[in-house]
């Protein structure tokens, strides 16, 4: 794993152009700020062209969309497509609204994307894997999550991360499993959208997808659980903020010292 991708990230300092939830957009942009690259969000079709243009990644969330800003999405994707940017896309509840996973699905045949990162219930809907989703959580399910995330990887030809209490990153073919955790992440709403912006920078700065998801998810999973093992106790409310710090102190001799992956 290419931990070192952490100062390669601060030292190009990306942009990452996101599409964000408009619940969590503040925590995302401080976030990749925090992280050493430099946030840019837009909701408006006609800069779209320029955005992508100047962008290393993109990054879109579809947690809270409508038709109006879905053009805006297919527009956006279609230009990352054309001048060979990355995206990463964060399908948000698909498992639980059948809207939201036909448009999600019909985004993902037309456009080639980097990476998906979702909860493990969004991942087998897009695999056409039975899972019982619970809104924006995972919920249930019985099928092996390895293999379901193996599946959406060789369906739409990316790289694919399904987080929980093991985060799994696969290419359809090689596999990394990531333990370091915490149940904050899951108390804290902004935590998923800001690991896929985080993903999102690393992919900006690192051609094999593969890799730089790996790196993400280890560093900001570390980050989460330094933050959590300092606390003497689970505040919820402060995790997010102290989460924003910690990705601005975090460096390659911390995450060597606690990735927890194999």
């Amino acid at each position: 794993m290419k931990i070192d991708l952490l100062d390669t990230l601060r030292e190009k300092n990306p942009i990452a152009f996101n599409i964000s939830n408009f619940v969590t957009v503040q925590d995302v942009a401080n976030g990749i700020n925090a992280l050493g690259a430099s946030p840019i969000m837009s909701e408006e079709q006609n800069e779209a062209e320029a955005m992508v243009k100047m962008a290393n990644s993109i990054t879109i969330n579809l947690g809270a969309f409508t038709e109006q800003q879905l053009n805006q999405i297919e527009t956006v994707m279609t230009f990352a497509n054309q001048y060979h940017k990355p995206i990463v896309v964060d399908p948000v509840a698909v498992g639980a609204v059948q809207y939201r996973l036909e448009r999600c699905n019909e985004l993902l045949a037309q456009k080639q994307v980097a990476v998906i990162r979702g909860n493990i219930g969004e991942v087998a809907a897009l695999a056409g894997v039975d899972w019982n989703a619970k809104g924006i959580d995972a919920g249930e399910g019985s099928s092996d999550p390895v293999e379901t995330a193996k599946k959406l990887a060789n369906k739409y030809h990316c790289v694919v991360v399904a987080s929980g209490k093991t985060d799994i990153i696969t290419n359809g073919e090689a596999v990394i499993r990531v333990f370091n955790e915490s149940d904050l992440f899951k108390l804290y709403v902004g935590s998923g959208d800001m690991l896929s912006s985080t993903i999102g920078c690393f992919v900006g700065v690192e051609e094999d997808y593969f890799e730089a998801a790996q790196t993400a998810v280890v560093v900001f999973d570390v980050a989460g659980e330094v933050v959590a093992k300092s606390m003497s106790k689970p505040l919820a409310g402060s995790f997010g903020p102290q989460l924003i710090d910690e990705l601005h102190l975090i460096d390659v001799k911390t995450v060597e010292k606690y990735a927890n992956f194999e």
